[in-house]
């Protein structure tokens, strides 16, 4: 039988419990709703994009012509649709609702991008190469890839990188990025959301499972992110994990979110 161990993975600077903010409960909680709302839209899009890409190369003829792909949002569907080799026909369209893994809708007939698909091409492309600029400081760790979510915001679009892996056991907190960009692509703003790469191991070398993982954020970060709550629902289903924490030295508090609930909990400690 696998030993069941409670694990807590920390990077907590040195100092650490200096509560420089100050929020109301009730400011808290709007923060935290909104925090939360974000994470589940990108979870909805990179739920898709998983589920979708799956899919479309278990089928040899599709993937022999299939070249990049878009995940959007229209109305309460999040679809997933891939462009061929020279990105001038949708070839494949996957629909998705209410995060489910099985799309409620497939189509595989050719045709045009319709408005909206080459605007978001059109943004990938102009966006893409201006991330390799080094002022940007986007890092790719052996091992791990970053997928991007892209999503209109007002008149703007936000572009976020997020961490992805293929090792087992492993959930890929940090190395995450956050950009806006004109509704011509060019970025505008950019933040770094974790200052590295977090890893968290749901299990280890003598096969223990791991109930529990935290990280610490930088006291510039002081709440648990969009981020940190969407890789956190891609991965754990993988493992025994339920939920994880953050804890923030700039409020002195942990923040744990507990995905079958899709809740997060203000804790003194988990």
């Amino acid at each position: 039988m696998k030993q069941i161990i409670k694990f807590f993975f920390i990077f907590i600077p040195a100092i650490t419990f200096a509560q420089d903010l100050k929020y109301s409960e009730k400011e808290l909680q709007q923060k935290l709703d909104s925090i939360k709302t974000e994470a589940n839209l990108l979870f909805s899009h990179e739920n898709a994009s998983w589920h979708a890409s799956d899919l479309a190369n278990t089928n040899p003829k599709l993937r022999e012509n299939m070249g990049s792909y878009l995940t959007y949002q229209s109305k309460d569907i999040i679809k997933t649709v891939f462009l061929n080799k020279d990105q001038s026909k949708i070839i494949a369209e996957y629909d998705f609702k209410n995060d489910q893994k099985s799309p409620v809708k497939e189509s595989f007939t050719q045709r045009e991008l319709d408005s909206t698909e080459s605007t978001l091409k059109n943004i990938h492309s102009v966006v893409i190469p201006q991330l390799s600029d080094p002022k940007y400081e986007v890092a790719l760790p052996q091992g791990y890839s970053l997928n991007l979510i892209l999503i209109p915001f007002k008149e703007n679009y936000k572009i976020y990188l997020i961490s992805g892996t293929s090792q087992s056991g492993i959930i890929p907190f940090g190395n995450d990025y956050l950009f806006v960009s004109d509704n011509k692509g060019k970025i505008i703003s950019n933040q770094k959301i974790h200052s590295r790469l977090v890893p968290a191991q749901a299990t280890m070398g003598d096969r223990s499972i791991a109930t529990m993982v935290t990280h610490s954020h930088l006291k510039t970060n002081p709440f648990i992110s969009a981020t940190d709550i969407c890789t956190f629902k891609l991965y754990a289903p993988l493992t025994k994990l339920e939920e994880f924490s953050i804890y923030s030295p700039a409020l002195g508090t942990y923040m744990k979110y507990n995905y079958k609930k899709d809740s997060i909990e203000i804790v003194k400690k988990p």
